[in-house]
């Protein structure tokens, strides 16, 4: 019996697919543009398209309806894609695509060890496994002999 992956691993794929086109055709866009700028006018491009996006789906709501902690969570969140954004386009900038894309990967490190921290997430030995070879490749990247 074939084994199927679930719905979430099945949009993980598809995230990793869009973050690799995201590294390239960033990498070509950034020619002869300023690293933030050229983010300014991506996140500009990415409003619009999901505002269309979710309109067009029906998923509007009202947004005051959200709670606190909700717009609290959100805008870190934002700060922090917003943060990450400018470094990654920076760092596509000044470096190779394939070196850059599997360096920032090393949030999948980090996402973990916060996950455990703060909500309690207890990966199996077999996720700990995957997650130390993720790790092992960043430093075969990241570092020079």
């Amino acid at each position: 019996m074939p084994v199927t992956p679930s719905a979430w691993f099945t949009w993980a794929l598809l995230s990793a697919v869009f973050a690799a086109l995201t590294a390239i055709f960033a990498k070509i866009g950034l020619q002869g543009v300023d690293s933030d700028f050229a983010t300014l006018i991506r996140t500009c491009l990415i409003f619009f398209v999901l505002a269309a996006f979710v309109f067009f789906a029906g998923k509007w709501s009202n947004p005051l309806a959200l709670s606190s902690k909700t717009w609290t969570f959100l805008t870190l969140s934002a700060l922090a894609t917003g943060a990450s954004w400018v470094c990654y386009f920076r760092a596509l900038k000044l470096g190779d695509a394939s070196k850059v894309a599997p360096v920032d990967k090393l949030s999948v490190i980090l996402v973990a060890l916060i996950a455990v921290l703060f909500l309690g997430e207890r990966p199996s030995n077999r996720e700990w496994f995957g997650i130390a070879l993720v790790s092992l490749g960043v430093f075969v990247l990241g570092f020079k002999r």
